[in-house]
């Protein structure tokens, strides 16, 4: 059993053994009181527990103090650190609801959150976001983001609203879908993306896998390439994204984080998003497939972008070096 565990868990950040949510909750009530702030007591804690332990010591608080944990954190922390311990003391589901709320109500709407998290959620995780995200605004997601969206784009965010991609394998349409997306770009003369959301937004990722084959060996192009030039803006994002998400999830995270720190300035809100949301998930096959990619690990490259508590609780999300 133990094998079979260790092979399904590919997360970084794992539950504690010996909890006692009751002890962690007066550690950190410690760490905050009288002058000053106990920073590393704080982020060496928190990234020691798993998300479902920082709710129950969240609770604990709660009834010991009759203070709202959260509220106290965000009082004696600031900046990025802050934003990061928060995302840490957020359930998943809430995280995302939250991310995409904020996307689409804030001063413009942010196409990189829905982009990245609509591409790269299990269809039924999305059905959760929506039904968690009307309970808590009373709102129906696929209307937001179409009040807030156009074109193209926001015919793929629609279909990959409905989360109701084929399962499996179509052999006879392998083939159909390669002609048919070849036809829709290089071989014409101006794009009918309509044919790219259709299908990108619709096939199973194990069906796109053989469809980008068929279509390499049809036109000589991957697929990424054909889209980098026949489409343009939001539209190619999204479209990108899902091709990546469709060849591996963990490849897409791993680009989506050496992004967000290659280049001037460092994308801290992208950095936080995914450091925090997949620390439970795939953070040991991201960090792989970062390795793999690109000429340096994970760990150095936050090491050498990041300061402060911030990087130090980076680093503890990301679990390790593989130099």
């Amino acid at each position: 059993v133990r094998k079979y565990l260790s092979r399904i868990f590919r997360g970084t950040v794992k539950a504690s053994g010996n909890f006692n949510a009751s002890a962690d909750a007066e550690v950190l009530h410690k760490a905050m009181k009288g002058l000053g702030t106990d920073e590393d007591t704080i982020l060496q804690l928190l990234t020691a527990r798993s998300n479902a332990q920082r709710q129950q010591i969240k609770a604990t608080y709660k009834t010991l103090f009759g203070k709202d944990l959260v509220s106290d954190l965000k009082g004696e922390l600031g900046g990025k650190f802050e934003t990061l311990i928060v995302a840490l003391m957020t359930p998943p589901i809430t995280y995302d609801v939250t991310s995409l709320r904020n996307a689409i109500k804030g001063a413009g709407t942010d196409e990189k959150v829905l982009v990245e998290i609509l591409a790269s959620r299990t269809p039924q995780q999305v059905k959760d976001i929506i039904a968690a995200y009307r309970q808590e605004y009373d709102d129906d997601l696929e209307e937001d983001v179409s009040g807030d969206t156009s074109g193209h784009f926001k015919r793929l965010l629609v279909i990959l609203l409905q989360a109701n991609r084929q399962r499996g394998i179509q052999e006879g349409d392998i083939e159909n879908d390669a002609q048919a997306l070849f036809k829709a770009g290089e071989h014409k003369f101006g794009t009918d993306e309509q044919s790219f959301v259709t299908i990108l937004g619709n096939r199973s990722a194990e069906h796109l896998r053989k469809v980008f084959d068929a279509y390499m060996k049809l036109s000589g192009y991957e697929m990424e390439e054909s889209i980098q030039r026949e489409t343009s803006g939001s539209l190619r994002d999204l479209l990108l994204a899902v091709v990546k998400c469709a060849r591996s999830v963990p490849g897409y995270f791993a680009e989506t984080l050496y992004y967000s720190m290659k280049g001037a300035g460092t994308d801290d809100n992208t950095l936080i998003r995914v450091m925090a949301s997949r620390s439970e998930v795939d953070m040991l096959d991201i960090r792989a497939e970062f390795r793999k990619k690109f000429a340096c690990s994970l760990y150095s490259m936050i090491k050498g972008d990041t300061g402060g508590d911030f990087r130090k609780t980076l680093l503890l999300l990301c679990g390790g070096d593989d130099a």
